[in-house]
């Protein structure tokens, strides 16, 4: 039961997870300044695209302004080979239902809402922390022509993407992978972003490596590269004047941008390093308090974006939520999570709740959701919350947060 800490706080904020930059970026970005390729086409962007495609193992990688754009490019490509043209005002996946991941943030699936398509949210399963493959299953029984399923990994822990990606073929469904939080992660030694037939990594200011901003679509097929590019340059046609046969977006990386994140790539093994070491001396010390920490299922190996915790339901205060608060109740030799997260924001620390499933979101409220197990996503909502993760954390601030911690059980 936390009432307060001896402990001083912080004299600068500790993020829960901030950029960490080398030197070597600047190299890059001068470049871009010195050449005079300050827009979104030069050598920096070449790089990146050849850089990322190698790390995730795709063909192709096609630099874009951030996560989302690669997403809705994605999505929209795979339905208009999977439906054909929309109609001009109409949205590709006008009507159509798609699968999408439940727990994960809004970026994840707004791009269905953009073109027209019908969201039904796969529950969480306990053993990962991401989509259950039997209530994907499920879905696919009561939904047979569905033929998209967008998977998000949460936190960088991957869960069982080759079970998902097995249950996609057998119904002969796309698999649009949403690895922005997954860049470094791997499953039996294949990187995230790699299963997918569509998938999109992200680069922004608190991921694992970051240009502050900026995202990529990753794929094999070099006509959905083309596509793709087409697209995110207001789908300009080749001709000496501005011409234009479909909607296009300005989501094109800039090569400023895509300098910061060439000088970052060398470092991402590093960062993961950094990531795993905060992830193990947090479950170390945590390792009599009733909680567990995010799971790691067999043959994967995380990038330990984010170290998150759920406690056991029985060492639960009462806590209530509302849409935009949270109370709790004080107890002692219990805690939760709007306890924990007040107590780390009382030493000038950073942390933050478990992602929102999307199903308990206003704006999805009517939304169909699938589940086997009763909400497993809404039960580790309410009792699970991410810890400070900044790999700058010195091990005596993280110290500090792990008394914090403690003190909520006592």
């Amino acid at each position: 039961m936390f009432l307060g800490s001896s402990l001083k706080p912080f004299n600068e904020h500790l993020y829960i997870s901030s950029p960490t930059m080398h030197g070597e970026e600047m190299k890059y970005v001068k470049e871009a300044y010195d050449t005079n390729w300050m827009s979104t086409i030069g050598e920096n962007i070449n790089q990146e695209e050849k850089i990322c495609a190698e790390k995730i193992g795709k063909k192709y990688a096609v630099a874009l302004d951030c996560c989302t754009s690669a997403l809705h490019l994605c999505i929209k490509i795979a339905a208009q080979k999977l439906y054909g043209k929309a109609e001009y005002n109409k949205g590709s996946l006008e009507g159509k239902r798609v699968f999408c991941s439940d727990m994960t943030f809004a970026a994840t699936l707004n791009p269905v809402i953009y073109e027209g398509g019908q969201p039904v949210f796969i529950d969480t399963e306990e053993e990962s922390w991401n989509m259950d493959p039997v209530a994907l299953e499920k879905a696919f029984e009561k939904y047979p022509d569905v033929k998209m399923v967008i998977y998000a990994e949460l936190y960088g822990f991957p869960g069982k993407i080759l079970e998902i990606k097995e249950i996609c073929k057998k119904h002969n469904a796309v698999l649009i992978e949403d690895a922005a939080e997954a860049m470094g992660a791997n499953v039996d030694g294949k990187p995230c972003g790699c299963f997918g037939d569509y998938s999109a990594v992200s680069f922004n200011g608190n991921k694992i490596i970051t240009g502050s901003s900026g995202g990529c679509l990753l794929t094999d097929d070099e006509s959905v590269a083309k596509t793709a590019r087409k697209w995110a340059t207001q789908s300009r046609e080749m001709a000496d004047w501005y011409q234009h046969e479909d909607v296009g977006y300005n989501y094109r990386m800039s090569n400023v941008i895509a300098g910061v994140i060439r000088g970052q790539f060398d470092y991402l093994e590093e960062h993961c390093k950094q990531k795993k070491a905060i992830y193990n001396r947090y479950k170390e010390a945590f390792a009599d308090l009733p909680v567990k920490m995010n799971p790691i299922v067999e043959n994967t190996n995380p990038n330990f974006w984010l170290s998150a915790l759920i406690i056991d339901e029985d060492y639960m205060c009462k806590q209530t939520r509302s849409d935009c608060d949270a109370e709790f109740v004080a107890e002692k030799g219990k805690s939760c999570p709007t306890e924990i997260l007040q107590a780390i924001k009382s030493i000038n620390a950073e942390g933050r709740p478990i992602w929102k499933p999307m199903h308990m979101q206003p704006i999805y409220k009517t939304t169909e959701f699938v589940s086997v197990k009763n909400d497993v996503g809404a039960d580790i909502f309410n009792r699970g919350l991410c810890l400070p993760s900044d790999n700058k954390m010195t091990e005596d601030q993280q110290k500090a947060i792990i008394e914090i911690v403690r003190a909520c059980f006592e």
